[in-house]
């Protein structure tokens, strides 16, 4: 991923955008000759432990290629958003010269994949991974021989996630003049598309960065 100096984001924002968005791909090196694997799941990420958790079922075709090469990464992208070319040209240029692009965020998170199979461990890591999706509680613990959930932890494999590398990219037209900014928030908010709040809240907070 390229990361321009403008594009890199200031201080923990990208620690604070992770803690939630915690729905990802995690990508783990297929058989030679073969692409990479690539399975979307949910996680829950620790920022003291620098290590995200998460499950996957036991027929899940990653774990022989987790456990013969556990370099695995982690990505995680969202608030993304068109931006049409004339919102992006320049005071003086015809609004027809603006170049297209895509806003967005992107965190990157290259980890050292440990597996999970022993029954009381799985269930600590359930618990810290419905911890963090239903703070409000609601389900019961999940506990090894224990009902509701002790007989089906066998169907499952846990993973943790120790993350070795962060790459993170706050893509919000940071190298821009605040007029195509005002614009580009501007067209945003009218737009309202799905994504278009949340990408004009990066681009109004970031500002603009000299490379």
């Amino acid at each position: 991923m390229l990361i321009h100096p403008w594009d890199t984001p200031r201080d923990d924002t990208w620690r604070q955008w992770l803690a939630t968005h915690d729905f990802g791909q995690l990508a783990v090196n297929g058989p030679p000759g073969e692409p990479p694997l690539v399975q979307p799941l949910h996680f829950a990420y620790d920022a003291e432990r620098r290590e995200a958790v998460t499950h996957l079922a036991r027929p899940n075709p990653l774990w022989p290629a987790i456990e013969s090469a556990p370099d695995v990464l982690l990505s995680v992208v969202d608030d993304y958003a068109f931006v049409p070319g004339p919102w992006q040209a320049e005071p003086g240029t015809p609004p027809e010269h603006g170049v297209p692009t895509s806003l967005y965020a992107a965190v990157q998170l290259r980890c050292r994949a440990h597996v999970v199979d022993d029954p009381t461990e799985k269930a600590v890591l359930l618990n810290r991974q419905v911890g963090h999706f239903q703070p409000e509680g609601g389900s019961a613990r999940a506990a090894a021989g224990e009902a509701p959930y002790g007989r089906l932890l066998s169907g499952i494999r846990g993973l943790r996630l120790e993350v070795t590398e962060v790459r993170a990219k706050f893509k919000y037209a940071g190298k821009r003049s605040q007029a195509v900014r005002d614009r580009v928030a501007t067209g945003l908010e009218d737009r309202g598309r799905a994504r278009d709040a949340a990408a004009r809240r990066h681009v109004l907070r970031v500002g603009p960065t000299t490379p």
